[in-house]
């Protein structure tokens, strides 16, 4: 039976996308007017030379995984084409679920043989569109790969698949006394193996370091389906290169993570917050400086959030400010020991010394559990809750703290405030991390250009990075060299080269 005349217009239609023909602009609005345009025809990319996905390639991902773990249906496709704050969508009709690294081998094995692109995928909550398709690519789903394989309470040492959801490891590892040694807002929906992949950061990153320290060991596979075996749950561990650093931060371009042991440090007995306002961004470092010769060793968070920033939560979450009054910063500064009295202690003195030496406007402290969570929501909702404003610019940056608030200030004089709704910041403030937001109504390309490339100049004149702990990703790759030496950069394309010299993973990410 032969298709049709409008079939076989749409399948053209599929495959010009798919090739980067940019003529077909008006497919974007194939998945109804909410979904963002299709990431070649915004950013006007082109196709790699790879080959198309048919249905000799189907079947056999249908023999190797069973027809229920591999997807084919465009409806249900599409839900993995399009990043969770939709600046990005791919055009892939190819999802595969593995659930061992067995079956991950057999697939990169055969998608490199075959030519094919794979874009790795994982929670799928990141902000540069680094795990989503650009074009057709095949898309690795890593949510079946979700045991946890063994826990030393004595060590603290876990290891579990790369499929495990951050909140579920935390829980799990809750009942050994312990925690995991990074908290995300998006830790519900958040892979560890994306966390691995992005070297994400977090709240706690100030008392518990990067996943470079906390990583152990991993195991990965490369493009052509070598199984690289570097688990380890030793502390110390010196014999040769680190391989693991190889894979962590690498967002999937070098090799898929499969599994990965992870120090666990022992939970703390004791937790207690302060939230504070203040008036000047001036005083917010002077408070940092003192919360940390105050705090010291039991300081294992210091966040910011500007006023606009807690908007998002008050006006557009309706959650309840801890302060009655407004003050045009904020800080929420968390405390982690053994002895809730003497944290206490040391945390009302901390606050009592900055409201004597007149830093902060008011302050409220806990060490009520319940009390703590609705006051950490304030903070970890900000993600989500930017959503509801219309369309979010995203950035997620680095700086000196001395230019920490400098770049908001910046944009807020740059911008063309009759085409925004929201200019923000917030973040990480013990290491540096400020997320950038920029609400518009909708999509706005005026506003796009306004802020790239000034953000990234900016950021690369401070000496900051463009990149805290998202990744490169699709958005920033022509922004690496802001941040990266070309030497470093040239030796980055010489080790992708070598691992996968076809180019197949996560193409159009990182490296151009």
């Amino acid at each position: 039976m032969k298709p049709c005349g409008l079939l076989r217009n749409a399948d053209k239609i599929y495959r010009s996308l798919c090739h980067g023909d940019l003529g077909m602009a008006f497919a974007a609005t194939r998945l109804g007017s909410t979904m963002p345009d299709l990431t070649a025809v915004r950013y006007k990319v082109k196709r790699g030379p790879f080959g198309e996905v048919t249905g000799t390639h189907v079947k056999f991902f249908e023999q190797l995984l069973g027809h229920n773990r591999v997807i084919t249906d465009p409806n249900e496709c599409d839900s993995y084409n399009v990043d969770w704050i939709k600046m990005v969508r791919g055009s892939s009709r190819l999802v595969l679920k593995p659930s061992s690294t067995e079956e991950v081998s057999e697939i990169l094995k055969y998608c490199n043989d075959n030519n094919l692109a794979v874009c790795p995928q994982s929670g799928n909550t990141g902000l540069v569109g680094g795990s989503v398709p650009v074009f057709d690519e095949i898309v690795l789903s890593m949510k079946m790969m979700n045991k946890i394989i063994s826990t030393d309470e004595l060590s603290g040492a876990l290891v579990c698949e790369a499929g495990c959801i951050l909140q579920v490891l935390e829980n799990h590892v809750e009942q050994y006394g312990l925690m995991m040694p990074l908290d995300l807002g998006a830790k519900g929906s958040c892979l560890i193996g994306g966390n691995i992949s992005t070297n994400a950061g977090g709240q706690r990153l100030l008392r518990y370091g990067n996943l470079h320290g906390s990583v152990l060991g991993l195991e990965a596979v490369t493009a052509n389906g070598r199984v690289i075996d570097s688990i380890s749950t030793l502390k110390k561990d010196n014999t040769g290169y680190h391989l693991k650093n190889l894979f962590i931060g690498s967002e999937g371009t070098l090799g898929v993570v499969t599994k990965v042991a992870i120090q666990c440090p022992t939970r703390p007995l004791a937790q207690n917050v302060a939230f504070v306002g203040l008036n000047s961004f001036d005083k917010v470092l002077k408070t940092f400086v003192l919360a940390k010769k105050k705090l010291a060793e039991i300081l294992s968070a210091c966040e910011m959030i500007d006023s606009w920033s807690l908007g998002i939560s008050t006006d557009l979450l309706h959650l309840k400010s801890p302060l009655s009054q407004d003050h045009k910063f904020y800080m929420l500064i968390e405390t982690s020991g053994s002895n809730q009295r003497h944290d206490e202690e040391k945390l009302t003195s901390f606050v009592e010394t900055a409201l004597s030496e007149e830093l902060i406007e008011d302050g409220t402290l806990s060490g009520d559990p319940t009390k703590i969570k609705k006051i950490w929501e304030i903070r970890e909702r900000l993600g989500e809750g930017c959503l509801l404003d219309g369309y979010c610019f995203k950035y997620d940056v680095s700086l000196p703290l001395p230019h920490f608030y400098k770049l908001i200030e910046a944009l807020h004089e740059r911008l063309d405030t009759s085409r925004v709704v929201r200019i923000s910041g917030f973040g990480h403030l013990g290491d540096g991390n400020l997320h950038v937001v920029v609400a518009t109504p909708k999509y706005d390309p005026e506003i796009e250009s306004q802020l790239e490339p000034f953000l990234f100049e900016y950021v690369s004149e401070q000496r900051g990075s463009v990149s805290a702990e998202h990744g490169i990703g699709f958005k920033k790759t022509k922004y690496l060299s802001y941040s990266k030496n070309a030497s470093a950069i040239h030796l980055m394309k010489e080790i992708k080269n070598l691992m996968d010299p076809r180019g197949i993973l996560n193409p159009y990410k990182v490296l151009v």
